[in-house]
């Protein structure tokens, strides 16, 4: 190849990471300058005000702040266990005519649009966990304390928990995918030889497949927890869209950053209102940088911590 060839390649190359730091350094300069109104007027106590009325232009996050990450957690609490348990059957205990159809299939969840996710959480879900899962849990725990705390509320169907379950189902087929993926570059003559020497199934994915694919795990699960922080139209659906924060019932209907700017954004006037959304966008790409970085730092921590025990 040419020598012009390579230094254009190179130069492209540069140019596409730059490109890249520039739209980075762009949106957050964009957001600032948006914002500034509202960081002028609120400061930090935006972060833990509980304020949100446009009328008298008093203007809060802190509702949204805790729909999205709490939303989030409860998606990933159910959808890292069940993404792993799919991983785990489709390479190592499926049979050979059921892996690859069963693969497709979850993966197909990933195509499904957000807003088909949202109109079945309100219509039919809703219902499902209002009748079968909201009432007998109340029922159950409704006089326990703290637990009944968490119960309280009308069992309607949409609110927090409600939209924390649509949100595992939505994110399962990538962490799952990542997962599956990840665990099949694991080299075979490592597993062969874990079950030569008389491990069982899980004892080689824990001690053998895990620890050669540890970062590929936590790197699909980061990707699932970006794709619930940012999801907005089937969280719109089913969260209630209330900004207030009565209790800290998983019942109960609350607001996430995400669903605010789509239902406020359209219709937000010039001045605090719209700097406030704006506001709360920078909040989340805050949100979003902590938790890629808290994840750098894990992997980090797993690797000393393999120097160590070497």
């Amino acid at each position: 190849m040419a020598p012009w060839a390579d230094k254009l390649f190179a130069l492209i190359a540069h140019g596409a990471a730059w490109l890249t730091l520039s739209l980075l350094v762009a949106i957050i300069v964009s957001l600032f300058i948006g914002a500034a109104p509202a960081i002028k007027e609120y400061g930090l106590g935006f972060l833990w005000s509980t304020d949100w009325d446009p009328v008298q232009e008093k203007f809060g996050g802190l509702v949204m702040i805790y729909g999205t990450l709490i939303t989030s957690f409860i998606a990933l609490l159910i959808a890292v266990p069940v993404s792993f348990g799919i991983a785990l059957f489709l390479t190592e205990l499926s049979p050979g005519w059921l892996k690859r159809p069963l693969g497709i299939a979850i993966e197909l969840l990933a195509a499904v649009p957000s807003i088909v996710y949202g109109m079945w959480g309100l219509l039919v879900f809703g219902p499902i966990l209002a009748t079968y899962v909201q009432a007998p849990l109340q029922s159950l725990f409704g006089g326990t304390p703290y637990l009944g705390a968490l119960v309280s509320g009308p069992p309607v169907g949409i609110g927090i928990l409600s939209a924390g379950i649509i949100l595992a189902i939505m994110i399962i087929p990538f962490i799952a995918a990542v997962m599956r993926d990840v665990f099949e570059v694991t080299p075979p003559m490592l597993k062969e030889s874990a079950y030569a020497l008389g491990s069982t199934t899980w004892e080689v994915v824990s001690t053998v497949v895990l620890p050669y694919t540890k970062t590929g795990v936590v790197g699909g699960i980061m990707l699932g927890l970006g794709r619930a922080l940012g999801e907005t139209m089937a969280v719109t659906f089913v969260i209630g869209n209330f900004n207030q924060l009565d209790s800290l019932s998983l019942f109960q209907a609350a607001n996430s950053i995400t669903s605010a700017l789509a239902n406020e954004f359209a219709e937000a006037g010039a001045g605090l209102h719209q700097a406030s959304l704006i506001y709360l966008g920078l909040v989340l790409f805050f949100i979003t940088f902590v938790v890629l970085a808290l994840s750098k730092m894990l992997l980090s921590q797993l690797k000393k911590g393999e120097g160590t025990r070497s």
